[in-house]
């Protein structure tokens, strides 16, 4: 049986490649893994990389989304760009990093918030 904290999150990783679909970005990067983490979405538009956090709540009791992206997750990401960029390249782009929250709508889907250029 799936755990449900894995379905929720899954569910708003979804909901944020969608958010930037519609907007005219190319997802290039789902969960991209290595050793030292995960990247939850790499995405391109306009000549722009984007490495967003996804996090996904039912509630802002704990905080918001964006709270949970510690200085130290930032410094992670950071590590993670790299190593993504080592990769896969990227010559002449600009990198940012964006935190997605989203939240349920209470008509059974969710409401994508995305903060660009979060840190």
């Amino acid at each position: 049986m799936s755990d449900p904290r894995r379905v929720v999150g899954r569910s708003g990783e979804d909901a944020a490649a969608a958010w930037y679909a519609a907007a005219g970005y190319e997802v290039l990067d789902r969960n991209w893994r290595v050793r030292e983490g995960e990247l939850d979405l790499v995405v391109r538009g306009a000549g722009t990389i984007a490495f967003c956090e996804v996090k996904t709540r039912r509630s802002d009791a704990f905080g918001t989304p964006a709270d949970a992206v510690t200085f130290r997750k930032q410094q992670r990401l950071r590590v993670l760009a790299v190593r993504w960029l080592a990769d896969h390249g990227a010559a002449g782009a600009t990198l940012r990093f964006d935190v997605a929250g989203v939240r349920p709508d209470g008509r059974g889907g969710w409401v994508v918030d995305v903060l660009t250029n979060a840190f």
